[in-house]
């Protein structure tokens, strides 16, 4: 179906410049969809699934308990309510009556961990069920001591865990147990109970009794749910539908007889502790703690979040949605409505049956799991944990009903434009802007400031900015876009290597000789930090005397497209020149020729004059560290031999203009090469002399004269250039 939808506000032009210069157009922040609205916070404002706000239930909080823990709620009919609180240690089982006004009282404490049922009986008492180890009380309506109405202990199968209670119009009580997964009868006036239901699960999680008798039955592990007719005598339970999740975490039922049903859980191993349940001798049992419960108690979340159902009066089933962030711990039907509260962000959701797979996000509650409904008095009662409250959700729809964005990060100081809304009816909704310099609004930012009909916007240029809608009566908001200018600043070069003998081929592909890996050094802990560029892996180049390779990284706060230059300057020179500009890579290979032998810097220059105007561009510039042209080879002097005693003695002074002598090798007779030391055993100077005697190598037939030998030195500098000389010694 079509929505009216109005539109106020126009996009920001030229009226936003000004003497300062700001980025390449304008940009527009746009929050309408609904996993852009969720990320605000709401106060009695419901986020449908299609991103719409608009009011939702009015909520309250009714009692605060100072605990953690409440697993449990029932009601009566005067409106009351009971909690089933629990904790992590013995004895923290107790149940506290709360009265519509909020006074609490407590009715019952026990020796066990946690209260994980309340049932109010048709005569009036109240039923709690504890766990683990627990047993299910009896607390008389007109006070007194609790009696116990079944101890799982007396049982066969001696389950450990007491999940959930129903009972039918006589008074029977029906008890889900798990490890194992049993439901039992407990006869209204006491006494012994029976086995109902029992299957090869691990768990019976939930119960829900229908005015006709019909008890709806859902387990975990194999994520089933059962129907059984609990007023014929033997009646076989029906398996009415097989969930795609392992766990059904809840059962509610409409006026009409459609049953709802939650689904958590995916099937196939699971990472969760064994229960420890001891089985029968030579027998080992082990059962897997139900997911839901694991959760709510470590505050953690069950993967692929929750599924909700519907099972028609006819026996059909349905996906109606589901919610993939959240565990649904409890189901209920109001006023044609399905809601369901989860963890572990504190939602309730909002389901309408007849739209499937559309759902309203109606109360973001101050605790991370929602666990139970209760009816209430004009609504309905909610439970929690992580804390522990009670919360009270009215049937009207909340007044005044705010909703405030997340604050939005322009990343850099902005000039705020008009607001653009799109919006049910006109003058139902009032929109509020305020901005700052740090990104928490508690930390200097301006007040809120009303959005004019026309959009305009009064909020002080920075670099942070949110948003905030007030509904009315019959208010409601689809989307708010805002138009921001950020102001120009100049690129930043934030790394120059500079690699000689290094050639890359064009375009940065791999070359198909010997390589060099052209990497930035290390990371240190700068004083100041830079955002680096994504890829900054090593750059592949090809061994080249000839080239030398400069690699740079560079970032633009703005977003711009940046364009370089590369300049030059000798050592000791003062003026830069111009080696190559228009470069869009962030590399450039040139040839070594272009630069005399010495001592050089690089500078290189990002620009975002792409997409500025010439006088609105800005640059920035950084300077590399000093490097080496060396491309001539070291000058040999004359290679002096001679004979003496049987051996070679020679003699060699050579020098290089550029860079030291790194080393030397002789060879006789084309002989294997040797290292030669220099005079002075170090080789570090632009000139070195070398004074040394060989071993005459025996003569190899056929030679005409065995007294003549040839002697071959090779001089490398510290650049691998090469020059040889060789003397002929007799």
């Amino acid at each position: 179906m079509m929505r009216p939808r109005f539109v106020t506000g126009l996009i920001v032009a030229a009226s936003l410049l000004s003497e300062m210069a700001y980025a390449q157009g304008t940009k527009l922040w746009s929050v309408e969809r609904y996993e852009q609205m969720e990320k605000g916070s709401t106060d009695g404002v419901a986020i449908r699934s299609d991103g719409r706000l608009e009011a939702g239930p009015a909520e309250a909080l009714l009692y605060d308990t100072g605990k953690s823990y409440v697993w449990s709620l029932t009601s009566d009919a005067a409106g009351n309510g009971y909690l089933g609180l629990g904790g992590s240690t013995a004895a923290s089982a107790l149940v506290m009556r709360v009265t519509p006004d909020g006074k609490a009282s407590k009715l019952f404490d026990s020796k066990e961990l946690a209260v994980q049922s309340l049932l109010v009986a048709p005569d009036g008492s109240l039923l709690a069920a504890t766990s683990p180890d627990g047993k299910v009380y009896r607390i008389p309506a007109s006070g007194g001591a609790a009696t116990v109405l079944f101890d799982p202990a007396t049982t066969e199968e001696k389950p450990k865990y007491l999940w959930d209670l129903a009972v039918d119009k006589a008074g029977e009580v029906y008890v889900a147990v798990g490890a194992p997964a049993v439901v039992y009868r407990v006869p209204a006036g006491g006494g012994k109970a029976e086995v109902f239901f029992k299957t090869a699960d691990q768990h019976i999680r939930c119960l829900l009794m229908g005015q006709d008798g019909t008890m709806w039955v859902g387990s975990d592990g194999a994520g089933v749910i059962y129907r059984i007719d609990t007023k014929a005598e033997g009646a076989k339970p029906f398996a009415a539908y097989a969930a795609p999740r392992k766990e059904i975490t809840a059962l509610a039922i409409d006026a009409t007889g459609n049953v709802y049903a939650s689904g958590v859980g995916s099937r196939g191993a699971t990472p969760l502790p064994p229960l420890p349940v001891t089985g029968t001798v030579g027998v080992t049992v082990t059962f897997v703690q139900p997911g839901s419960s694991t959760a709510a108690g470590t505050n953690s979340l069950v993967p692929d979040g929750s599924e909700i159902y519907r099972i028609a009066p006819d026996g059909t089933p349905q996906k109606l949605v589901t919610l993939k962030d959240d565990v649904v711990y409890a189901l209920a039907t109001r006023n044609g409505s399905l809601f369901a509260s989860t963890g572990n962000r504190g939602r309730i959701y909002r389901i309408d049956p007849a739209m499937p797979g559309q759902f309203s996000d109606v109360a973001h509650l101050e605790a991370s799991q929602g666990m139970a409904f209760a009816t209430g008095k004009d609504g309905l009662l909610v439970a929690t944990s992580n804390g522990g409250k009670v919360f009270r959700l009215a049937d009207e729809s909340s007044r005044n009903a705010t909703y405030t964005s997340e604050v939005f990060d322009a990343q850099g100081f902005s000039r705020w434009g008009r607001v653009e809304v799109r919006a049910g009816a006109p003058g139902a909704y009032d929109l509020y802007v305020r901005s700052g310099n740090v990104e928490s609004p508690q930390m200097g930012w301006s007040e809120w400031s009303r959005i004019s009909p026309n959009g305009a916007v009064s909020a002080p240029p920075g670099r942070f900015v949110q948003w905030k809608a007030v509904l009315r009566t019959g208010g409601s908001v689809d989307s708010v876009a805002m138009n921001y200018l950020p102001k120009n600043v100049a690129p930043v070069v934030d790394e120059i290597i500079v690699q000689a003998g290094a050639r890359v081929a064009a375009g940065g592909g791999l070359p198909p000789t010997t390589t060099v890996q052209i990497a930035f050094p290390a990371a240190t802990t700068p004083a100041v930090t830079f955002q680096p560029d994504a890829n900054a892996t090593p750059l592949t180049a090809q061994k080249d005397k000839t080239a030398v390779t400069a690699r740079w990284q560079a970032h633009d706060d703005n977003g711009d497209e940046m364009i370089f230059a590369v300049w030059y300057r000798g050592v000791g020179e003062s003026n830069w020149r111009l080696l190559k500009d228009k470069i869009t890579d962030k590399f450039l290979s040139f040839d070594a020729s272009l630069l005399p032998d010495g001592s050089y810097e690089l500078k290189v220059v990002a620009s975002d004059s792409p997409v500025h105007t010439d006088s609105d561009a800005l640059s920035g510039d950084r300077v590399s560290e000093v490097f080496v042209v060396d491309t001539t080879p070291p000058v040999p002097g004359a290679l002096s031999a001679t004979m003496t005693a049987g051996k070679i003695h020679a003699t060699l002074e050579a020098r290089d203009a550029t860079s030291p002598i790194a080393h030397a090798e002789y060879s006789v007779d084309a002989g294997p090469w040797q290292y030669l030391e220099p005079v002075g055993k170090v080789s570090d100077s632009l000139t070195e002399r070398y004074d040394f005697t060989v071993d005459v190598p025996p003569a190899v037939a056929p030679v005409a004269d065995a007294r003549e030998h040839v002697l071959a030195v090779r001089v490398y500098d510290r650049y691998d250039n090469m020059a040889a000389v060789k003397a002929i010694v007799r």
